[in-house]
Parts: structure tokens; sequence; C-alpha cells
């Protein structure tokens, strides 16, 4: 009988082009070093183990599991091994192929092993109306390892607005629960309607080593100022009041009675400004964001 080559009825390989072999050889690189950066920022502190290993990034989910867990500082090759052993996880799984167990393991294992993953902090932004609170919180939540608090509110929907997004919105019925079952980091009732921050997800972010914006009422503050003392209080200010009178013209949304309501309460807030840690006045968003940051590190 004839022998066949092992290779026999196999679908040969595609022969990729000179321009294909270039753009692949420059993806592995760019992939390379993406994966570099994050053993970096692992190192330095700035991301946790947690942040990584749950990450959607298709660099991470390629980085062998035990490269990751090497490049966390005080861990190093053999307490890695001994991890992952415990673990149950094979040293040549990649962070993409763990499963939901091996992911729980994983975890338990750092924690026997006291791999902590360092506390995020907690930053309350408040100021009067038309400072730029709201403007500042949407450039903070492009910034790495920052999350912006969503409130819990009982108002209904407006035009454009989704649930989970802009507010969580809740019925009447759900909001008392959860006050009465004491879920709220603070809350407060504002023409007819009830505002809120939920803790558990505000707790869960920081225990995954990432830094929490909340950007509340100056009664809110007051409240986080009793329930949480570790929080950071910065207090935005305009340049001046001249100067928060034309923000307010300019936005349109208010008619001149209510401007003038503004002001007049925004004058009562300035003086609350004393009760907080820091005050950054907002001449340009860039250079308060910019603030904001370096207060975090």
């Amino acid at each position: 009988m004839k022998r066949q080559s092992p290779n026999y009825g196999k679908i040969p390989p595609p022969v990729l082009s000179h321009e294909d072999r270039l753009k692949a050889g420059l993806k592995a690189v760019a992939a390379r070093k993406k994966r570099a950066l994050i053993k970096e920022q692992l190192a330095s502190g700035k991301i946790s183990y947690l942040q990584a290993i749950h990450s959607d990034s298709l660099d991470v989910n390629r980085m062998k599991v035990i490269d990751l867990l090497k490049a966390i500082p005080k861990v190093g090759e053999v307490r890695a091994k001994l991890i992952m052993e415990r673990a149950g996880i094979s040293l040549s799984r990649r962070i993409g192929g763990l499963g939901k167990n091996q992911l729980e393991k994983l975890e338990k294992e750092m924690l026997v092993n006291q791999v902590q993953t360092p506390l995020g902090k907690l930053i309350v932004i408040s100021g009067p109306g038309g400072v730029g609170k709201s403007t500042i919180s949407k450039e903070l939540g492009k910034q790495p390892n920052i999350w912006v608090s969503i409130s819990a509110t009982t108002r209904e929907p407006r035009a454009g607005e989704i649930d989970g997004v802009d507010y969580l919105f809740l019925t009447d019925e759900k909001f008392d629960s959860m006050v009465a079952n004491g879920e709220f980091l603070e809350w407060a009732e504002f023409a007819g309607n009830r505002y809120g921050t939920p803790n558990e997800p505000v707790s869960r972010r920081r225990k995954n080593g990432q830094n929490v914006i909340l950007e509340i009422e100056i009664a809110g503050a007051r409240q986080i100022r009793k329930n949480e003392p570790g929080a950071l209080l910065v207090f935005i200010a305009p340049p001046s009041m001249e100067e928060l009178a034309g923000r307010l013209i300019e936005r349109g949304t208010d008619d001149p009675a209510r401007q003038a309501a503004r002001l007049a309460l925004a004058e009562v807030e300035m003086a609350a400004s004393d009760e907080f840690d820091e005050v950054v006045i907002n001449y340009q968003v860039e250079d308060t964001v910019a603030s904001l940051v370096s207060l975090l590190s």
C-alpha cells in the first residue's frame, strides 16, 4: 500500500504577501508595546491586577497570566507560580482563557498571599450652579483609573437621558427601600425629587483600585464628610461672581428671574467653600482637570 504523507488532505497555510507580513509584524510590535505598558502600570501601582485581569482589551487577554503576576510589586516568579498552582491554573494559560471559577480562585489566592489592591480614592467635587462641574466631571471620566459615580433619582428621564448612564432612575418605593437599608452614601430632596449616591458601586470600584469622583451638591458633600471621613472634598469656584453670571447667561437655559435666583444661591454656596479641603478656581476646564488629577496622585 502506498504510504500517504502526514500532511495529505490538509489545507496549506495561506501565503502572505510582503506587505501583509509587514502589517502583521507592525501589529505584533504594537501589541507587545501595549502589554509592556500594562506591566509598567502594574509595577508602578497606576492600575491594579483586578483592573488588568478584568479588562476587555485584546492585548491583555493574550498576555500570559504568569507574566501579569510577575509584574505586580512583591510577587516575583516563584510566588507567581505558587499562586497559579494553588489556583489550579497552568503556567501556559493566557488571561483571556481563564474561566469564571479560575478567576475566583486566582483572586482568592491573591488575597491569601496578601497581594492587596490599594483602595481607590474618593473625591467629592461641589460648587455653585453654572461653575462647570458637569463638564469637569465628564473630562475626568476620560482619565485612566477614574470612575465618575452615577447618581440615583426619582425624577422622570428627560429627552435623550439613558438609565444607568445619565442617572439611575428609581421609583419612589425603591428609593424609600434604599434609604431604609442605608444604601446611600448621601441623598437629598430637590425641587420635589430625590437624588442620592448608591454606596455599592462606589465601594466596589474603590476596592478594585479605581479612584471615584462624586459630583454632588454642598448638602451632599456635608453628608459624605460624616459617612466617609477619608474622602477629599474639593470646591470648584468661579474666577469671579461676574464671570459666573456671564456663564449662566451664555447657557441660555434660564429666564432672568431664574438666573437671579441662581446667583443669589451661588453667593450662599460660595460662603461654604471654607468647609472643603481644597478650593480650585475654574479658569479653564483643562487646567482644573489637571489640578484634580494631580490631587489623586
